[in-house]
């Protein structure tokens, strides 16, 4: 009988309790001519402060939706990618961006109404505009659904896309107030003509190209970004929907992580996200998201957008779909690899203790060498990071350890480099595209 039911247990624990399929019908329907639209807003650098970076500077094609650093190089930059340099002269950068590029991997399922690490955009009736949102009561009406207006911020954002005070008009408008810019870059993108007739062709309820504000642009990018990145056809997928085996690495992978592994308590649903914040602990370094009055360059998280102190430090837990593709790993890009950042969760104590600044991928930038680590220095502040932590130890050894990320392999869809519109050779702006 006992025997029984340790069989009936083990079987329990290898069942992907929580497993959950992924399909079409599971995201948001975007119009074709829209999404068309928002693949060259996308790339197109038009967007941008000083007409020097775009979207796909920092989510890129080449990179699965991301950059391949662990901070990357916004405004000022050269390149794209690990390539990408820091700039020379007056136009080199003044500060990394302080948290590693997300990826954008089914962000259109409809489940999805948060957005950032720390969650300070999400669907609300807080300011009477359907958002909570950095803008507050600014963000302006008719943004399709939170895609849209995420894709708002990076160009108002000083070290990210809108530049620094005083050099453009986007720069000397956003600094006044974030809003202030947007109807700037609007007049931008309708005034070259090929834009206005896409726009003219793709709204409904607009009849001139003098009518286009913000708000179609950032619908358009929105629509891009839900149609282009939707991914459900891993191995999984297969084994989920067609009893496909998976490899003997990833079904060993796969019976831990639904099981004794645990890692399905967070990375849950069809998305492996609950879409909720946990601290994990990571090793700190970069400028941190500081607030006015942090004394340090640290990176306080969700609280820093809730202000409660039970936030601290506590990040969004991200999709796992495609993660083999997009390395580097954590809220800072922390860990270069999948097993580095297993090895993490499993014991994170030693973990940090264990890393070394040469793990991160962060390009050169001499005159920012002596802040990149400063707040590793700060002993008061490395205590109260180690103390914050949503995760406890866990035995794994190599083997097992190399079958999650076996497993993790297993999610990576067959036809995730074959995106539908993919990278456009050229842009309306005649400007570069990386």
């Amino acid at each position: 009988m006992l025997k029984s039911w340790l069989a009936l247990l083990a079987l329990l624990l290898a069942a992907p309790v929580t497993a959950q399929s992924l399909g079409p019908e599971d995201f948001i329907s975007v119009d074709p001519a829209q999404a068309r639209l928002g693949q060259l807003l996308f790339y197109d650098k038009i967007l941008s402060g000083n007409r020097n970076i775009s979207c796909g500077t920092c989510h890129h094609h080449d990179h699965a939706g991301g950059d391949g650093l662990s901070l990357g190089i916004g405004e000022g930059g050269t390149g794209f990618g690990p390539e990408r340099t820091a700039g020379i002269g007056a136009d080199r950068i003044g500060k990394r961006i302080p948290r590693n590029a997300p990826a954008l991997w089914n962000l259109g399922h409809r489940s999805v109404d948060t957005l950032f690490h720390d969650g300070r955009l999400s669907v609300s009736d807080l300011y009477g505009n359907g958002f909570d949102s950095p803008a507050e009561e600014w963000l302006p009406e008719g943004l399709d659904g939170v895609l849209a207006a995420q894709a708002l911020f990076p160009m108002a954002a000083q070290f990210e896309m809108a530049g620094n005070p005083g050099e453009n008009q986007i720069a000397i408008a956003t600094h006044g107030r974030i809003d202030a810019g947007w109807p700037i870059l609007a007049k931008r993108v309708r005034t070259i003509p090929a834009y206005g007739e896409m726009f003219v062709a793709a709204f409904d309820h607009i009849e001139t190209a003098d009518q286009v504000t913000i708000v179609e642009i950032a619908n358009a990018l929105g629509a891009f970004i839900a149609a282009e990145w939707q991914s459900y056809d891993s191995p999984y997928d297969a084994w989920l929907a067609q009893g496909m085996a998976l490899a003997p690495a990833a079904e060993n992978g796969r019976e831990l992580f639904f099981g004794t592994a645990r890692c399905a308590t967070c990375h849950a649903g069809p998305l492996f996200t609950d879409q909720d914040f946990h601290a994990l602990g990571l090793p700190a370094f970069g400028p941190g998201r500081t607030r006015a009055f942090d004394p340090m360059p640290r990176d306080v998280g969700r609280m820093g957008e809730t202000d409660r102190l039970e936030d601290a430090y506590r990040f969004r837990t991200p999709s796992l779909r495609n993660v083999a593709l997009t390395a580097p790993y954590g809220h800072n890009g922390a860990y270069p690899t999948l097993e580095a950042m297993i090895r993490h969760h499993a014991d994170p104590a030693a973990a940090r203790a264990a890393w070394m600044p040469e793990a991160a991928g962060l390009p050169a930038a001499p005159w920012l060498a002596a802040a990149d680590f400063a707040v590793r220095h700060d002993r008061f502040e490395m205590a109260r990071q180690a103390r914050a932590l949503d995760i406890r130890p866990l035995a794994l050894s190599e083997a097992e350890i190399a079958d999650l990320a076996a497993f993790l392999d297993a999610l990576t869809g067959e036809t995730a480099d074959q995106r539908p519109l993919g990278r456009p050779a050229t842009v309306p702006s005649g400007l570069s595209v990386d």
